[in-house]
């Protein structure tokens, strides 16, 4: 059975502030305090979280923890952050509400942490799947990234985010996550060329001195010594607990996660490297003849590596940082600018190119996470922006910072009162006016179009002449002096003039937080962010592949004479957007409180607690909680907690709950005007009749205890007592049966004595009987032995004296045999020696007559006749003997017979190019055109690709047939041969591949002297027909795949739906006949075969990168296609033993 559960149950403090009695804002803080002593971080008021920073691990975020709050009702356990994710979760997938969880509070209060908590727990308790678990991947991934180049170490948190982010998650009908879309909100960029003392610039640049490998640093063109760069602060370089070389390796496996390809990474590691290298350019100054100053750069050294980094003329950017052109209609003026102006164009341009790569990064990553499918999702927005700030000293940011958090107020305040309102509203309560604050004048002071902060600024930067933060705060003490949250020691407003703690140089607002003072330096160029348009033209015109994307405005084609729209003007287009989302989903609010100022845990600093409650507004929440009916709960649970407290509806009530919660109340004399019923709750108005019902329960459940503990003792005395009786049957019953049995084995065991004396007896007589017979029997077996062995004896005597007379006879006749042996060899051997004689003797005889005959030839001349009689024998017997001995006729036969002598050695090489030769000549005389015409395409496929596919060996032996499908004598192919204007060269199956799957689909492929068709193989109707021409150059990988691209020419008619993937059984000889085809026709040039295992290949309008990798057997040894993401597709090709 289920236990069933309360918010009420084991309260520590007060779980829900709206039923917090007495409501003050001691009390409040109070009950903070207790709760966060008890690692009670959570705290409720109504459906709004209050999140305390702990500022160390709880056992609070495990799996366990996860199925714990997983599909329960939000009040059903203690206050959690998983308790309003669930409910957000739940409310979008099973009620189709599209959700907004809002998440603020001031740096270092754990807004990043409660944003990652949310996430992570929406990817535990939504579905699983491959593609399911791929996108939760890539959503979560997409946070280090941000992190990495958007956070930073501040004096109040070491991970600060410096910009505001909102993400919205889809999710399909099934409320699994299909993508999502990041927008991001004022970058913090000036602290990329200034941090205040003890704060550091943003992680990446930390994490990329640290942690990149030193060949990526020599790249780079950088060192890993933090002092060696001016942006880079030293004092808290490093930071306690923060291992940036770790954090660098999470940074990059997480873009490769998220989708970055290799070449983007790099991309973005140069725009770091060049940002550094961008502040240690420095200028001197140089008088000119004319009198004016300019400006000159120191060292050349570090703008020369940042040219090369960025591919950037070096005289281009030097010009650009000496001189600025002002553009006016049809004029041009070129004025040079002083050392402090050439200061801030650099830093201006650092500024500029970090907070536009961070704008480039946000939308890549939009680019990899966002939905795939166009048909309708459900949203979950989750904001983490920054809170309300105030510092000894505010500027410009902390200005439209408070302004972004005085909407969020606003439409917080609208949004909880419409909720309350329509509750009442849906159970049929009387609604009544709840009167609050409405800081919607405060909105209006700062963004009204006419006389608001902002449109004046905006005005003052636009306007011509000279143009300071003086004159801005004239104008705001012309126009706001009387608006009654304005506040100025210059303003005609006389009751400021002589309040001192308002300097002359800055104006104070009254924000629904508390009163902010803004200093009014610093506000035009803020809010004018200008960026000289020599440095943007200077960036255009790079080769660096994303700084083009990052600055299109340097395009000199595209010259914009108007000024671009300035921070202010963006900043509250963005806010105005944002709102007007929030307004449309359903709110769910975390408010992060910081417990103290040192990051340290068991601090609790009641002053900052107090200042954070304030500005929060969370007292004016409470109060308009509580300003109506202060708890609600539906009949079921209310009836199942008090049912106690009513003997009607004790134990079980059988008829519908809300009559029994009536018989209950009544029962209880509650008075009426306490509570009110709904149509499925019951509203009580003051906390203290909830507690008075909760002191009853508990009284009640301690007498129900009392009961339960005496009926269970009474049974269990009872218990115990019937088994000492059903105990003391069983030991009797067994004691008389071990009676009985010792008994019965007394008796057995003296029968048995009996038994074996007699059997004794017995057998002894008839022992002794056998034994007499034994020995009469063994007596007559000996005598008979002994006269079997004299015979036997006898009979082998004589037969051995046979034996020796017959040996003796064989011996006689063998000496006899030999002796006549050997008289016949003597006699043979006499008779060949005087036969030999004779023919050495008649040998010696014919020399003698011969040299007799031959000796009046001779004269001084016949040593030379008899050399050159002896080498033309040789020759002649050599040119026989290799009639015997040469090779066979194959070509490819590399075997030839040694040279006898060493003087043939020439003529034996010669005689064998020769005879190689000529037999290669024979072997061709046999060949036909069409047999010429296969060895000459098996002849340039080597050229192609011997040693660089590994394909190609296991197709040497496979002959070119060409018409695999004999599309001529095929009658299922008739119409499309008919549709064929001339000569089929190639006809064979193909797969082509589809971008969104990795799948291939088959195809009719055909190749004939001017172009190549595709058409579809169970129709035989034309899909595509490419002329040759338009093909500019096929891809094809190293492995032993049948992948390959066909890669079209930009801007022709075939390249309308983009390039070609395919794959072929056959595509050695496919690759071979496109590039003898394409090389033989007239108005086409030479088709370029490109070997790599990755290419990028052109679909309509995007381009994908298709990467082959080798990979373990899967699928019967077979090749696979997958989709990574939106930009690689990733074939696997089987490892080859």
């Amino acid at each position: 059975m289920e236990v069933k559960t309360s918010l009420l149950d084991n309260m520590i403090g007060v779980g829900d502030m709206v039923l917090l009695e007495p409501l003050s804002e001691d009390s409040f803080i109070e009950n903070l305090r207790n709760r966060f002593d008890h690692n009670e971080i959570y705290t409720y008021i109504g459906s709004v979280v209050i999140s305390m920073n702990p500022y160390r691990s709880l056992p609070i975020f495990t799996p366990d923890k996860v199925e714990e709050y997983r599909n329960r009702n939000f009040y059903e356990l203690s206050p959690h952050i998983y308790a309003l994710a669930d409910e957000a979760y739940r409310s979008l997938r099973d009620q189709d509400k599209d959700q907004c969880i809002l998440i603020t509070g001031e740096s270092g209060a754990g807004k990043t942490e409660a944003s990652k908590l949310v996430m992570s727990y929406v990817a535990a308790v939504c579905g699983k799947g491959q593609e399911v678990n791929k996108v939760k991947e890539q959503l979560l991934q997409s946070n280090p990234v941000l992190e990495a180049f958007g956070n930073a170490k501040t004096v109040r948190n070491d991970n600060s985010s410096r910009f505001g982010k909102y993400m919205d998650i889809e999710f399909d009908f099934k409320g699994d996550p299909l993508g999502g879309v990041i927008s991001n909100y004022l970058l913090e960029k000036s602290r990329v060329v200034k941090q205040p003392r003890g704060e550091r610039n943003f992680h990446v640049f930390y994490q990329l001195l640290s942690g990149a490998s030193d060949d990526t640093l020599k790249k780079l063109k950088l060192d890993r010594d933090f002092s060696k760069y001016n942006y880079l602060s030293l004092d808290s370089a490093a930071v306690n607990g923060l291992d940036d070389a770790a954090n660098f390796r999470t940074v990059r496996n997480a873009m490769q996660i998220v989708g970055f390809m290799e070449d983007e990474v790099q991309s973005v590691l140069e725009l770091v490297a060049a940002v550094l290298k961008l502040g240690n350019i420095e200028f001197k100054p140089e008088s000119r003849c004319n009198g004016t100053d300019e400006s000159r750069i120191k060292d050349k050294n570090d703008l020369k590596e940042m040219c090369e980094l960025l591919g950037i003329e070096q005289s281009v950017l030097e010009r650009a940082f000496s001189y600025r052109t002002v553009e006016a209609k049809l004029e041009k003026v070129s004025t040079t600018l002083n050392v402090s102006q050439a200061y801030y164009a650099r830093d201006a341009l650092a500024k500029n190119l970090y907070s536009r790569l961070f704008s480039w990064l946000v939308t890549r990553i939009n680019e990899s996470i966002k939905a795939q499918t166009k048909a309708r999702h459900k949203v979950m927005g989750v904001l983490d922006i920054y809170g309300f700030e105030i510092f000894e000293e505010n500027s410009f940011e902390q200005f439209i910072i408070n302004y972004c958090n005085e909407k969020l107020q606003q439409i917080f305040i609208e949004l909880t009162l419409r909720e309350e309102q329509e509750e009442y509203i849906r159970e049929g309560i009387e609604w009544t006016n709840i009167e609050y604050f409405n800081n919607a004048i405060i909105c209006d002071l700062i963004e009204n179009h006419q006389n608001g902060i902002l449109a004046m600024l905006d005005e003052e930067c636009l306007r011509p002449g000279t143009v300071t933060d003086e004159t801005f705060l004239d104008k705001l003490n012309t126009i706001c002096a009387e608006h009654q949250h304005f506040e100025s020691r210059l303003s005609k407003n006389s009751k400021f003039l002589t309040d001192h703690s308002l300097p002359h140089n800055c104006f104070r607002i009254q924000h629904y937080a508390g009163k902010v003072l803004y200093r009014a330096e610093g506000f035009v160029d803020k809010n004018n962010d200008l960026l000289y348009r020599d440095l943007s033209q200077a960036m255009y015109k790079a080769n660096h592949s994303l700084i083009k994307q990052l600055f299109p405005e340097g395009n000199p084609a595209k010259v914009n004479l108007k000024r671009p729209p300035t921070a202010g003007f963006q900043f509250k287009a963005s806010v105005g957007t944002l709102m007007r989302n929030l307004q449309t989903k359903n709110p769910n609010y975390i408010r992060c409180i910081k417990p103290n100022d040192k990051k340290a845990s068991h601090i609790f600093t009641d002053s900052l607690v107090c200042h954070q409650v304030r500005y929060l507004g969370l007292m004016e929440n409470v109060r308009v909680r509580r300003a109506g009916y202060a708890f609600r709960q539906a009949y079921e649970p209310c009836l199942e907690r008090y049912k106690m407290l009513c003997k009607q509806t004790w134990p079980h009530w059988r008829g519908p709950a809300r009559e029994g919660v009536e018989v209950l109340m009544a029962d209880l004399q509650v008075p009426t005007e306490e509570f009110s019923y709904g149509r499925s709750k019951i509203f009580i108005r003051n906390p203290r009749t909830l507690f008075s019902l909760e002191e009853r329960r508990r009284q009640c459940l301690q007498d129900l205890a009392t009961l339960i503990q005496k009926i269970y003792r009474g049974w269990k005395c009872r218990c115990h007592f019937l088994l000492l009786k059903k105990s003391q049957i069983v030991v009797s019953a067994w004691y008389r049966r071990y009676a009985q049995q010792k008994k019965y084995q007394k008796i057995k065991s003296a029968t048995t004595v009996v038994q074996s004396y007699t059997r004794g007896w017995q057998a002894r007589k008839l022992l002794r009987e056998l034994k007499y017979q034994k020995r009469c029997k063994e007596a007559v077996t000996t005598i008979a032995a002994f006269w079997h062995g004299t015979q036997a004896r006898m009979e082998l005597r004589r037969l051995k004296q046979e034996a020796r007379n017959k040996h003796a006879v064989t011996v006689i006749w063998a000496y006899w045999q030999g002796t006549k042996a050997r008289r016949e060899l003597r006699r043979l051997k006499e008779e060949a020696r005087r036969k030999h004689a004779v023919a050495v003797i008649w040998a010696y005889w014919q020399g003698l007559k011969v040299r007799r005959e031959y000796r009046k030839f001779f004269r001084a001349n016949a040593g030379k006749k008899i050399y050159n009689f002896t080498i033309q024998r040789i020759i002649q017997k050599y040119m026989l003997g290799m009639k015997s001995t040469a090779p066979s006729m194959s070509p490819i036969d590399k075997s030839w017979p040694a040279r006898p002598y060493r003087f043939l050695d020439g003529v034996h090489t010669e005689l064998r190019r020769i005879f190689h030769h000529w037999r290669c000549k024979k072997y061709r005389s046999q060949f036909t055109e069409e047999t010429k015409a296969v060895y000459e395409e098996k002849l340039e496929a080597s050229e192609i690709f011997k040693d660089k596919k590994a394909l190609y060996p296991s197709s040497v032996s496979q002959p070119f047939k060409g018409d695999y499908l004999e599309i001529s004598k095929n009658p299922k192919y008739q119409k499309l041969n008919s549709a064929m204007d001339e000569k089929v060269l190639l006809a064979d199956v193909v797969n082509k591949i589809n971008r969104a799957n990795g799948k291939g689909t088959a195809r009719i492929f055909l190749l004939t002297k001017n172009s190549v068709v595709l058409a579809d193989q169970k129709t035989g109707q034309v899909k595509a027909s490419v002329p040759l021409p338009d093909l500019t150059s096929v891809s094809v990988s190293t492995q032993s795949d049948g992948f390959f691209a066909l890669k079209l020419k930009e801007g022709s008619a075939s390249a309308i739906k983009g390039d070609f993937l395919l794959s072929s059984e056959h595509l050695i000889e496919i690759i071979t006949k496109l590039h003898r085809t394409g090389a033989t026709a007239a108005d086409s040039e030479q088709l370029n075969i490109d070997i790599s295992d990755e290419f990028l290949v052109q679909f309509k309008h995007d381009k994908v990168c298709v990467k082959f990798i080798q990979g373990a057997p899967k699928n019967g040894n077979s090749v696979s296609c997958k989709r990574k993401n939106n930009r690689l597709l990733e074939v696997s090709v089987p490892t080859t033993a």
